[in-house]
């Protein structure tokens, strides 16, 4: 049975479970329509998490998607980095108050017990890899789990720990790399690349990720061996998305301009790798991108939390993370089942 039929689904269209981009009201409604809806969760605290999708749940009674950010208790309750000179500096010339956390991100094991206790549909997780006891108990709840890769190793991991599918997402997608080994980092594959040697290594079942914005787009990668199309930058600017309207207009502003539709895959907002629409802020920083001293994630992510709630509050896009992958000149203003509607009918 093909993955599309074991989550019977209507179209081999998942939308990108984005964190701080999506929201239970675009799940639900992707999944109405036939498609698998999802929420990015990896920084939603477990309490929110858990009304969220009973949120979701009251609005379909189709599958839906929960990702989450596989961390280690260490990385997400430690801040042991140095903030770096060119950060701090940047914070007293703008005048911007930095209020470090007390941990720089959420505890993954608490996040998961939701999901322990508030069974979803289908699981995915991202940043890592989880154990093949976590995998069998969300099974046995009734959770398809699907795994995220950058490189074809990432994957076979997947496949042998007993995950359902895996998301193979290419160097064009936006947003954080979902890999975590160095060779996902050092030598990054194209979308095309990375399925056809992935379907070398493994038979697992296949999503693919990274500038897929047309009908056109998903025969290619099922021609080329993935099952499903994992589509995030398109649902950025539709009615549902939960971005900030500077963070829209600035993608809307790169569909009718080449000179800003360049996009860059950057450490300088996170310390992990994520490709975003370019400005100042990876401008004026960017000989810093490969500094040996750059904290890795979350601990950037913590020191830049401040940075980034300012630019959102000043309606500022040159200092927030704008987050696109490389199809973001293709992004149009409409309805989330209208572009659902034209991806099918282009199909």
């Amino acid at each position: 049975m093909t993955l599309m039929n074991t989550l019977n689904l209507a179209c081999p269209i998942i939308q990108a479970p984005m964190a701080g981009a999506t929201t239970p009201e675009l799940a639900a409604t992707v999944s109405n329509f036939g498609g698998l809806g999802s929420l990015g969760s990896g920084t939603t605290a477990p309490d929110v998490l858990d009304k969220q999708i009973d949120t979701i749940k009251s609005l379909t009674d189709r599958p839906f998607m929960i990702n989450l950010m596989v961390l280690s208790e260490h990385d997400s309750s430690t801040l042991d980095s140095e903030i770096p000179a060119w950060l701090s500096n940047f914070y007293q010339e703008k005048n911007i108050e930095m209020a470090l956390p007390e941990r720089p991100a959420l505890s993954f094991a608490d996040q998961l017990q939701v999901l322990y206790d508030n069974p979803v549909p289908v699981a995915s997780f991202t940043f890592g890899i989880i154990s093949a006891e976590q995998v069998q108990h969300l099974q046995s709840l009734g959770t398809r789990v699907i795994g995220t890769a950058n490189h074809p190793l990432e994957a076979k991991a997947w496949a042998e720990i007993g995950a359902d599918a895996v998301c193979v997402q290419g160097v064009e997608a936006g947003g954080h790399r979902g890999g975590w080994l160095p060779q996902s980092a050092n030598d990054p594959m194209g979308l095309l690349t990375l399925i056809s040697q992935t379907r070398a290594c493994t038979d697992i079942p296949l999503i693919a990720a990274g500038g897929i914005m047309t009908g056109q787009a998903i025969k290619a990668i099922q021609t080329a061996g993935a099952e499903l199309a994992q589509i995030g930058t398109a649902f950025l600017t539709t009615d549902k998305c939960g971005i900030n309207a500077t963070y829209k207009q600035a993608l809307l502003d790169a569909s009718q301009d080449n000179r800003s539709s360049e996009t860059r895959l950057t450490r300088l907002f996170s310390g992990k790798q994520a490709r975003g629409l370019l400005n100042d802020y990876l401008r004026d920083f960017a000989q810093f991108e490969n500094a040996h001293e750059l904290p890795p994630y979350p601990q950037l992510n913590a020191m830049t939390k401040d940075l980034r709630a300012h630019a959102k509050k000043t309606l500022d896009a040159e200092h927030q993370s704008l987050w696109a992958g490389q199809g973001v000149a293709l992004v149009r203003q409409e309805g989330t089942i209208e572009l659902l509607e034209r991806l099918v009918k282009e199909l």
